[in-house]
């Protein structure tokens, strides 16, 4: 048997307090129901305070509306980086910047020259190919190092753009941010940066290569160039889609003949647009918007005598300048003309606000950018309006997609 030892006991006085504390409270419980329900409901708040707060972490790692809205904004972020990008080198190519840099290294070419040596040690590389032998022979100092910074602008933006992609998904996939069909999509988004990179310098490769038995102005291949602007194109165009569609959910319209027929032709015209766009790399790879500087005639006729003069005859689409700047001009009435078409369509609808916003928007810009390439073109193509028009075509795209994601169906 438990015995208190003499110098354990407690102090009499405290022992009476605690029985008349202990009987008090028994009594007020049983004589007052309120307060006995007060003391229920207060333990109950305490038992689900205590689970929600043991839950809380395990929540915040499974993907749900919060952490989407992130996801979207983190992919219009990067989708707009690769806008600056493709306007960047758009730049890059119209002040003919683009061979100025003849070597590539990830990590080295960061740091531009800093000391006269080693500017001159550059510009000493760059006096070894065509580019300079054909063309700049004459180019000083000071004009090599706008061209060289115009250049590592562009390659410098790139690199950003990798790292916009990489380093949030890798805390994101981390933080457990991404569904199963998300972290292909991402992983695949981050590949094909690392892939636009490399296909940027096998590009500019085309260009530094020495060509004996020619001497026209040197330029890199347009086969190339379409390539590296096609692909940016298709990034864009995969980070903005996958973007909305988290930001924005879809509308759950009545599945008519209408609609779907309106869905089909809202997809031939993105197409289309894109397409458009993709051509203009052509235009400016062989420089065929120097060719015929009038609208709507080339010249004096509306086919020109040498659209078809190359042979093969599948070699003009790809490699003669008349024939490449025929095929954007067509593609261009093509887009405007469907484009026009889809907004009358719509229109004998009934769609949500936000559809008929981005149709309407659409179909103004296209009237703009249409205005924009034929100024450009009897302008003679000067630098800030043919970047301005090429802006156009990523804006033009930018809204052909957003339509597409207001009329896409809701997931089941």
């Amino acid at each position: 048997m438990f015995r208190w030892k003499r110098s354990e006991w407690p102090p009499v006085t405290e022992l009476l307090a605690t029985v008349h504390c202990s009987c008090l409270s028994v009594l007020l419980i049983q004589r007052t129901p309120q307060l006995r329900q007060w003391l229920v409901r207060r333990g109950q708040s305490t038992i689900t305070a205590e689970a929600g707060s043991s839950s809380t972490p395990a929540a915040a790692t499974v993907p749900n509306a919060a952490t989407n809205r992130i996801l979207g904004r983190w992919l219009l972020g990067c989708s707009g980086l690769v806008v600056g990008a493709v306007v960047l080198g758009g730049v890059t190519r119209l002040t003919e910047s683009g061979l100025s840099m003849v070597d590539w290294h990830l990590v080295r070419e960061m740091k531009p020259p800093q000391t006269q040596a080693e500017w001159e040690a550059e510009f000493a590389k760059y006096q070894q190919f065509p580019e300079f032998k054909i063309l700049n022979h004459d180019i000083t100092l000071p004009e090599f190092k706008f061209i060289f910074y115009m250049e590592w602008g562009h390659r410098m933006w790139g690199r950003l753009v990798g790292l916009a992609y990489i380093l949030p998904t890798i805390y994101f996939w981390r933080k457990g941010y991404f569904t199963r069909s998300m972290k292909g999509r991402v992983l695949g988004l981050c590949g094909f940066v690392f892939f636009q990179g490399l296909l940027g310098w096998y590009m500019v490769k085309s260009g530094l290569e020495e060509k004996p038995d020619s001497y026209d102005i040197p330029r890199v291949s347009q086969y190339r160039l379409s390539a590296h602007l096609g692909s940016a194109l298709l990034l864009y165009c995969a980070s903005l889609w996958t973007g909305l569609t988290l930001l924005m959910p879809a509308h759950k319209l009545a599945e008519t003949k209408k609609l779907m027929q309106l869905r089909r032709f809202a997809k031939g015209t993105g197409g289309l647009v894109f397409l458009t766009a993709l051509s203009g790399a052509y235009v400016a790879g062989l420089d065929a918007g120097l060719v015929y500087n009038s609208f709507p005639k080339m010249g004096d006729r509306w086919i020109p005598d040498d659209l078809l003069a190359f042979s093969p005859t599948l070699k003009n689409f790809f490699e003669n300048p008349t024939t490449v700047q025929f095929d954007h001009r067509i593609l261009a009435i093509s887009s405007l003309t469907a484009i026009t078409g889809l907004y009358l369509f719509s229109r004998k609808m009934v769609l949500p606000r936000r559809a008929k916003i981005a149709i309407t928007l659409l179909t103004a810009m296209a009237y703009g950018q249409v205005a924009l390439g034929i100024s450009t073109l009897l302008l003679y193509v000067p630098t800030p309006l043919a970047a301005t028009h090429q802006s156009g075509s990523v804006a033009l795209l930018s809204l052909a997609i957003w339509v597409l994601s207001e009329l896409r169906k809701v997931p089941k």
